[in-house]
């Protein structure tokens, strides 16, 4: 009985000790909120999701500071959603209007975010950090691994239609490894190379050099973005060696043999040769499995247009490189021609092909290239890529749920963007529709769930939804219209954690965040090496994933609750379909996270920018800049310098080399100089930099500019101005473009231009001139007239005048500058030098 007694207390206090255990354990969490793990800009759009298992809707959301815990933001800016995915509930957490710096959390019902940034700054490096992804993707010698791989590439199939026998050996080392595996395929290295060449062009001044052309540490004076691209270009030129001689791919599917990394592969039985496949423009077959090429338009296309921005921008780099490149993409132009239609890859022993249908895309950019070099846009040439655009107005999966695997290639028309930018018009405007329309279609989607999810889940989700999020940008861009700037960021959130998984899709990025650990990638695997920057593939519809040949995953699924019968996504080496990291759609994401970066700079909401140019100061504030510019004349100079020092104003000149080389002006600009006046460049020779009627069409060369820029600079040099002390540039004839702008920041000064909305600038017009010329009162007028009907009056206002004109013009602006400054003056402006 003692025994028994025992025993019942032992069982009863081991109970308790069960329950005491059960009642310490945490239940399961039921609610998250999701976020940008890399952060959002100050003045940004800014939204988390708010997610949940049961049912739950916060009535509001705080911001806490890290460090202090104190709550710095109190909102009931809540969009409600219903189910999605794996949650019953989920709303939109909108916190724009919070605009301090820092580091915080975000706090709804007791759940806390994870570590939310807000800062000018939170994108900078980023694109050059997804560089590395594309150097370590390096065939031919690979920088990261200090070593060389596919040194042998490669013998030619299907050859006979150019007169080359098969096995024919044709150097083609070099371009980057596809994925994971060591395939490359021309079609996604010549889209890959052209984003990297726009990333370049479009934003150069984010992008470092801190690597060689080799890919090794080390500087040579060129951005690596662009070494990176030439590296694709030197690759493509090897793919289409002559004439009529263009190839699709190198290797095939019996890579997958084995993960290894790469070195040289001897499985195609030539040796250490891999196959190249020629283009034949019809359907090629090995093995069992047939693919359905039609022509040799896509592929070719897609050289083309690469080939011919590559020449625009070497131009002034490597006059040799850009003229083969030039010579290069008239003749894929041709190839691509010959016989109209797809090009689709190859396979031997799966049935997995890059199954691209479209081409049409292809050839309208391709023929819109054609006019990047010229000095005035050819309208045959804009006529022909007019018929292409006309032929694909939206690309195909945007108004789908689904397709194959890189049905639609680009994921994006880039035909439309580069095309747009050399219409006016009627004709523009329908172009910048057809992005709008497709946009609609997506947002169609999209609207009905908190994640503003539009994009399908086929294999390579998130590289389509870079390409979308880079098509609202460019709408945004071309027409102004905001509507779908909250779209295009919440795209741009889920590539960063702002998804159900809550894990960033770009391995490493950001270092303090959930980002992939285990992609498929032999790197990873076998040596546990970084694949930093690298964009992996994104979830999948869950029937896609279930239907797929070989995918076992090696580890317990560490997002399983996450999972649903909509979508799937693994951080698992053994899913190939949602965490294989791509090459191209890493290029892609190079340039879109160049295009926030630059987006993110600090800018003073209340200045005016165009083009790259700040055109109006704060508008907020009563005070105005008097600018003058100077070339050829200055007849006013020694009436208007009399008024400014009688009325105690202080001005911006802005005076061409010829103007201050001229002996006659020597002593104005030394007067001007000594009264304290900003004194700044207006080009050396006052050249036209842009077509008057196709504002993107340069007529000059980037070292034309910045010869004439650093004339300019010397010939002030001798009136001892130095070039640290007068970094604003006003552009000859106020007529520019945004790559004007690119070049200007490059030279580390700002672009400024004047304000518009009054004619002030007419001042130099004489009667000859026609319907051009304005007199005094007129201008008078249209500046009164502007500073009485805006609420904002003239503030921030850059007026610009001229210190002399044509002798034609009798009836002298300048001598109205005493009125001018007296009315400014009693309407409470304060006039000031351009850099205060």
């Amino acid at each position: 009985m003692k025994l028994n007694g025992f025993i019942l207390l032992f069982i009863g206090c081991f109970t308790c000790l069960l329950m005491a255990f059960k009642s310490d354990k945490k239940p399961e969490q039921q609610n998250w909120i999701r976020v940008n793990l890399l952060g959002y800009p100050t003045h940004g759009i800014k939204v988390a999701v708010w997610a949940s298992k049961n049912n739950e809707i916060p009535a509001q959301f705080e911001i806490i500071e890290e460090g202090t815990n104190k709550v710095v933001y109190t909102s009931g800016s809540i969009k409600n959603f219903d189910a999605y995915g794996p949650f019953n509930k989920t709303a939109r957490l909108n916190f724009s209007d919070f605009k301090l710096k820092g580091r915080f959390f975000i706090r709804a019902n007791g759940i806390l975010s994870p570590l939310v940034l807000i800062n000018h700054d939170v994108y900078k490096g980023t694109a050059d950090f997804c560089l590395r992804y594309m150097r370590q993707q390096r065939s031919g010698f690979n920088p990261f691994l200090k070593d060389s791989c596919h040194t042998h590439d490669g013998f030619v199939l299907y050859g006979s239609k150019a007169g080359i026998k098969d096995s024919t050996h044709f150097d083609a080392s070099g371009g980057w490894h596809d994925a994971s595996d060591y395939l490359q395929y021309s079609t996604t290295s010549a889209n890959a190379t052209y984003h990297l060449l726009m990333a370049y062009r479009d934003f150069p001044q984010v992008f470092g050099d801190d690597k060689m052309d080799n890919g090794l540490d080390g500087k040579n004076g060129r951005a690596d973005v662009l070494d990176e691209a030439k590296w694709g270009l030197d690759w493509l030129l090897k793919m289409h060696p002559k004439k009529n001689i263009m190839f699709n791919q190198l290797a095939d599917d019996r890579d997958h043999i084995s993960m290894r990394i790469p070195k040289e592969d001897n499985q195609y039985g030539k040796g250490f040769e891999r196959p190249l496949y020629f283009i034949t423009g019809e359907p090629q077959q090995r093995g069992k499995f047939m693919n359905a090429t039609t022509g040799t338009s896509s592929t070719a296309a897609k050289f083309t247009s690469a080939f011919n921005l590559g020449a625009t921008l070497f131009k002034d780099l490597d006059k040799n490189y850009s003229a083969l490149l030039n010579q290069k993409g008239k003749t894929a132009l041709k190839f691509a021609l010959q016989k109209p239609g797809v090009t689709q890859t190859v396979s031997v022993k799966s049935p997995y092909i890059y199954a691209e249908d479209n081409w049409v895309d292809d050839l309208e950019l391709a023929v819109a290239s054609l006019n990047f070099q010229t000095t005035k846009s050819s309208q045959k040439t804009i006529n022909n890529a007019l018929f292409y655009a006309e032929k694909e107005k939206t690309t195909p999966w945007m108004e789908k749920d689904t397709a194959a695997h890189y049905q639609y290639y680009p994921f994006i028309n880039l035909g439309h963007y580069e095309l747009a930018k050399q219409l006016e018009g009627e004709n523009r405007t329908k172009i910048q529709n057809y992005y709008k329309l497709g946009i609609e279609q997506v947002w169609n989607r999209a609207k009905t769930n908190a994640f503003y999810r539009g994009i399908p889940f086929i294999w390579c989700s998130n590289n389509l939804t870079v390409a979308f999020a880079m098509q609202c940008g460019w709408y945004e861009n071309l027409t102004g219209d905001k509507q779908f700037s909250e779209l295009e960021q919440a795209n741009f959130d889920w590539i960063f954690g702002c998804n159900p998984w809550g894990t960033s899709m770009v391995y490493g990025l950001p270092d303090w965040g959930d980002t992939p650990t285990d992609p498929h990638s032999a790197f990873t695997h076998l040596k546990n090496y970084p694949i930093d920057g690298g964009l992996v593939d994104g979830p999948v519809y869950t029937n896609i994933y279930k239907g797929l040949i070989g995918i076992q995953l090696a580890e317990d699924d560490e997002y399983e609750a996450f999972q649903s019968d909509l979508a799937v996504y693994h951080d698992d080496y053994g899913d190939y379909s949602t965490n294989e990291p791509t090459m191209d759609g890493t290029a892609s994401l190079i340039y879109l996270l160049a295009a926030k970066e630059a987006q993110s700079k600090p800018i003073n909401s209340n200045k005016t920018y165009s083009l790259g140019a700040n055109i109006r100061g704060d508008s907020t504030i009563k005070k105005i800049s008097l600018v003058f510019t100077g070339d050829e004349f200055a007849d006013g100079g020694e009436k208007i310098l009399k008024t400014l020092d009688e009325e105690k104003v202080k001005a911006s000149f802005f005076l061409t080399g010829n103007f201050y080389r001229n002996p006659k002006y020597k002593a104005l600009i030394k007067k001007l100089k000594l009264k304290g006046h900003y004194l700044g460049p207006h080009s050396d020779r006052h050249l036209l930099y842009c077509d008057w009627n196709n504002r993107d069409s340069l007529l000059i060369s980037k070292s034309e500019f910045d010869r004439d820029l650093n004339s300019n600079y010397a010939a002030m040099a001798n009136f001892g101005i130095r070039k640290s002390e007068a970094g604003y540039f006003l552009p000859p004839y106020e007529w520019y473009n945004e790559t004007i702008a690119n070049w200007t920041k490059e030279q580390g000064i700002k672009l400024i231009n004047f304000t518009p909305g009054t004619r002030s600038n007419a001042d130099y017009t004489y009667p000859e001139m026609g319907k051009s010329y304005r007199s005094s009162n007129e201008i008078f007028k249209s500046i009164t007239d502007f500073n009485d009907k805006n609420p904002s009056g003239l503030n921030g206002f850059y007026l610009l005048l001229h210190i002399g004109t044509d002798p034609r013009r009798t009836d002298k602006f300048y001598d109205r500058l005493p009125e001018l400054i007296h009315y400014l003056k009693k309407d409470g402006y304060q006039l000031t030098r351009i850099d205060n």
